[in-house]
């Protein structure tokens, strides 16, 4: 059912994640007039704020996090605020927030952000209270379970209440612009799909490197570490879009099929196949900062470093690695792509001393979006002492070949796809499933061979493990 709701109700609306966040993601959607005139928005929480409370809690979030140019927009967006408090756990506290709410004829929609523990009882109070009907869809924001049979134990709570076109679930990367044009260098541009296959690929490295620690997430993180924060949701969805076959169009179903079928086709990973960290004190950007164990206060086997060697065993990845890496206090912050093609089949060149390197496809994600493809050309001379050639980048930076669109952060398009009901950028259940099935199986890996995380020294690129599951191959990771 198509409907653009006309009241958003956004939980754990005092959180860091709506402060940072949902709270300017919708101020400037705002200011540029991309909601309508009359949505409502309703916090809630269970901070015992009134209306004018929580207007002033967002101002303030808002003067915090909002850039300069975007001020302005403040007082304006603060009228559309409303708020309830609310105790998941009391049944009763749900026909205040719908009063709160009002009429959901025209529709509503939610974006839940909650410990997962609170999912049954949140699901609960809102069908008692009226607030899941046939005009309400609902996102969820992560985490949604700590392995399948979590995960499964979630969507079923929700799956009660809503049915699957209806429950949008969040992966804010999907929301990232350079994300979404691999989606457009592919599948729009007549050069790059009849060479995107085993035939032309040598392998494909997939980074996303933290300069931060724990940053006051230490509930959630050593209950979950490296493999389930990042590889389970964010990883395998950017590898699920470089793999994808081409979808028969640009809609939810087309997208979300193609994506499914090379999440099942992921082969186990072997023990030797991964490689997992902690690190230790060291320094970032010159600043000592402390290891993992000091500051949770006290010893911990959970991972803050995990490299896989992964393969996608279907007709078109047959044999292609896909080496994927990702850890807190690494040498600097960069989420990328790099396709490394394979090498040309002869160089003519080889007889005049040239000597040729296979071209590079690097995608940039954060903290610069950007595309950088790698090709040979001859160095400019008389060439007398033989050829000379060299690598040329061919570089696309977003900021710069589209000056004039404002430039969004994620939460932006999601938010406004949730508003509006367009689930192509959102995770199907049976992606999470896959994805979950997938990470078991490492899980168990390492509980079987008693695998414990190496130490690494923060701010260097992880334990030199991960640097011989590469190299071995005679693959370098891209730094």
């Amino acid at each position: 059912m198509t409907f653009t709701a006309d009241c958003l109700l956004l939980f754990g609306a005092t959180g860091d994640l709506a402060q940072r966040m949902l709270l300017p993601s919708l101020c400037a959607l705002d200011a540029d007039k991309l909601v309508a005139p009359d949505l409502k928005i309703v916090g809630t929480a269970r901070h015992a704020y009134d209306d004018e409370g929580f207007r002033q809690f967002a101002r303030e979030a808002l003067e915090r996090f909002l850039p300069e140019d975007r001020k302005p927009a403040i007082e304006p967006f603060l009228a559309r605020l409303h708020y309830q408090a609310l105790d998941a756990n009391e049944t009763d506290h749900f026909a205040d927030l719908a009063a709160k709410v009002g009429p959901i004829e025209r529709g509503l929609s939610i974006f839940l952000s909650t410990a997962p523990g609170l999912f049954e009882p949140t699901i609960a109070g809102l069908v008692a209270s009226g607030l899941a009907g046939e005009k309400t869809r609902i996102g969820l924001e992560k985490p949604l379970g700590t392995d399948l049979a979590t995960s499964r134990h979630i969507n079923d709570a929700v799956s009660s209440a809503f049915p699957e076109d209806r429950i949008f679930r969040i992966d804010h990367y999907l929301g990232k612009e350079t994300v979404q044009n691999l989606l457009a260098l592919r599948f729009a541009n007549i050069m790059f799909e009849p060479l995107w296959n085993a035939a032309h690929i040598d392998h494909v490295q997939i980074t996303v490197a933290e300069t931060v620690g724990l940053e006051g997430r230490v509930g959630f993180y050593d209950g979950a570490g490296a493999l389930r924060d990042m590889v389970q949701n964010h990883m395998l969805q950017l590898l699920a879009l470089v793999a994808m076959e081409p979808p028969s169009s640009f809609n939810a179903t087309a997208v979300r099929d193609e994506k499914v079928k090379v999440l099942r086709s992921l082969r186990a990973v072997e023990r030797d196949e991964t490689v997992t960290g902690q690190y230790r004190a060291g320094a970032i950007s010159g600043q000592a900062v402390p290891g993992y164990d000091q500051e949770l206060g006290q010893d911990s086997d959970t991972e803050t470093f995990v490299a896989i060697k992964a393969h996608v065993d279907n007709w078109r990845w047959k044999g292609v690695p896909f080496y994927l890496r990702t850890g807190k206090r690494l040498y600097e912050r960069t989420t990328e792509i790099v396709v490394q093609f394979r090498p040309v089949p002869h160089s003519i060149f080889a007889g005049r001393g040239a000597r040729t390197e296979p071209n590079k496809l690097v995608i940039g994600i954060q903290p610069q979006e950007n595309i950088s493809l790698s090709l040979m050309a001859k160095v400019p001379g008389l060439d007398r002492g033989g050829i000379r050639l060299r690598e040329v980048p061919l570089d696309i930076r977003m900021a710069d070949a589209f000056a004039g669109p404002k430039r969004r952060i994620a939460y932006e398009r999601l938010l406004l796809d949730l508003i509006e009901g367009d689930q192509t950028l959102f995770v199907r259940r049976d992606e999470v499933e896959a994805q979950w099935e997938w990470i078991d199986a490492i899980r168990a890996t390492w509980a079987e061979h008693t695998i414990r995380p190496k130490s690494y020294t923060a701010g260097s690129w992880g334990p030199s493990a991960a640097i011989a599951l590469a190299e071995r191959d005679g693959v370098t990771w891209h730094e």
